[in-house]
């Protein structure tokens, strides 16, 4: 067994034991990195699961999170937003893959003790630059006459962050309201957020009867809120099953860090009287 597929195996073991993404038939691991207090360096894995060679382009870009958790490119940052990419390093900024070979991304941030208290965040873009195909049949501009073909971009991003100073925030969930459909149940609240640093974990959604026998109905993993908002629209699908009663017990919310985590915190819970 050569040193190649020594590699490639030992970032698969990586993989099953964090969480991926793939796009375009890459996988990337981890999907958020944040840097330690006095970390200067950190490594993201990629490997090529397709069956053919593939480049990839990496850059940064910046984003701004808006109120329902969608994302919008953004070239200014908000007030109480600051872009990390300044600070940072990338190698290499272009990669290119054989099937099932493995790569890593080295990011290294820069040291600058006049940077402001709080939070830097920027998303690391890979890009996929070959073998596209036209999406749907070619244009013909009614004008010029010119034949136009719609092509696909391949790419994906990653948060990446990290924090200078003091920087603390603090969550509250409100206006929080179950609503019936058809098929299942929608529980709708907002999530609100306090401070110059963002936060991110999982939610958990338990259902206690009157009798007081509580089971969990519901987990929404990984949701984060960056500090371009103050809050955060929420909604979880709920089963529509004969031990949920609606009409009777209670609903609990639960908001925190993430296992694996050093230190495991609940950031907010409140409970919901049916």
């Amino acid at each position: 067994m050569n040193y190649r597929s020594l590699f490639v195996i030992a970032l698969l073991i990586v993989f099953s034991q964090f969480k991926t993404s793939a796009q375009g038939e890459l996988l990337i691991t981890p999907t958020r990195v944040v840097f330690k207090p006095d970390n200067i360096k950190e490594i993201i894995n990629l490997v090529n699961t397709s069956e053919k060679i593939e480049t990839y382009s990496v850059s940064f870009v910046q984003r701004r999170m808006n109120e329902d958790g969608s994302f919008t490119v953004v070239t200014k940052p908000d007030p109480g937003q600051n872009f990390a990419d300044s600070h940072l390093r990338i190698y290499p900024r272009t990669i290119t893959l054989k099937p099932g070979e493995g790569q890593v991304v080295m990011l290294q941030r820069r040291r600058n003790s006049k940077n402001k208290t709080g939070e830097y965040r920027s998303h690391l873009y890979f890009r996929s630059n070959t073998d596209y195909e036209a999406l749907g049949e070619t244009l013909i501009d009614t004008i010029s006459g010119v034949n136009i073909k719609l092509t696909p971009i391949y790419g994906m991003t990653i948060p990446i962050i990290f924090r200078t100073g003091n920087t603390t925030a603090t969550a509250t969930l409100s206006d929080i309201n179950v609503e019936s459909q058809k098929d299942n149940n929608l529980l709708n609240f907002t999530l609100n957020r306090k401070g110059n640093k963002s936060l991110y974990g999982d939610f958990t959604v338990k259902y206690s009867t009157v009798k007081g026998k509580s089971i969990t109905i519901a987990r929404l993993n990984g949701v984060a809120i960056y500090t371009t908002i103050n809050r955060r629209f929420m909604t979880i699908n709920l089963p529509k099953t004969p031990s949920l009663n609606l009409n009777e017990g209670t609903i609990k919310i639960i908001y925190k860090t993430r296992p694996g985590e050093q230190k495991q915190i609940i950031f907010a819970e409140s409970i919901l009287t049916l």
